[in-house]
């Protein structure tokens, strides 16, 4: 297994999509001497901002931290499972957070809607600053809560990892082998029910 194997993982898609859709996966082995810097992780976010929101009500929040910062290592430490085992090699790590109620108390009901759509803005944008991107629903979301002193309102729902892709050897056998195992979706005509 190389590096190069791991980079160049596109998709056997049955329409030509655009490159930054085509060549994004969700990688766990990831470079933990490589740095994102300010204007990436401002450019990510900023994509984050600008995703669509039902109603414009924008329902999500962030908790941004880079390696080596107290922000990443109390992210990290609320990873669960598998994901404590490879993330923290990651160049930074994103809590999405859900805005479950404003703040006068009206329900944010299509919330996880509008934090999906952000976090797809941001992983496209990730992708095309040469980053990739892999997102997490293993963790703690009370420990998240606390860690950051966050509101009752404020949900925190997964967490994003970001970085530079390394050779998949650093990882165990199992993971290694997913890491370059072929990419797969579900035919289109199972995914679209309905199409004239």
């Amino acid at each position: 297994m190389t590096t190069e194997t791991t980079l160049s993982r596109s998709t056997d898609s049955s329409q030509p999509l655009v490159p930054l859709l085509e060549e994004r996966w969700s990688p766990r082995s990831y470079d933990e001497s490589a740095t994102m810097t300010d204007a990436q992780l401002d450019a990510v976010l900023e994509a984050a901002r600008w995703a669509p929101s039902a109603m414009n009500l924008q329902p999500r929040r962030f908790v941004a931290g880079r390696r080596g910062t107290e922000t990443f290592r109390k992210i990290n430490d609320n990873l669960l499972g598998f994901n404590a085992a490879w993330a923290f090699r990651a160049s930074a790590l994103v809590v999405g957070v859900l805005e479950t109620v404003s703040e006068d108390g009206d329900e944010r009901s299509f919330a996880q809607y509008d934090l999906g759509q952000s976090l797809s803005a941001l992983t496209v944008q990730a992708h095309a600053e040469g980053l990739h991107v892999h997102q997490m629903a293993g963790i703690d979301a009370q420990g998240l809560r606390a860690a950051f002193d966050l509101p009752e309102r404020f949900l925190p729902y997964t967490v994003t990892a970001i970085g530079t892709v390394a050779d998949p050897t650093q990882l165990d056998e199992k993971a290694a082998e997913r890491e370059v195992a072929p990419r797969t979706r579900i035919p289109l005509d199972e995914v679209v029910l309905v199409k004239e």
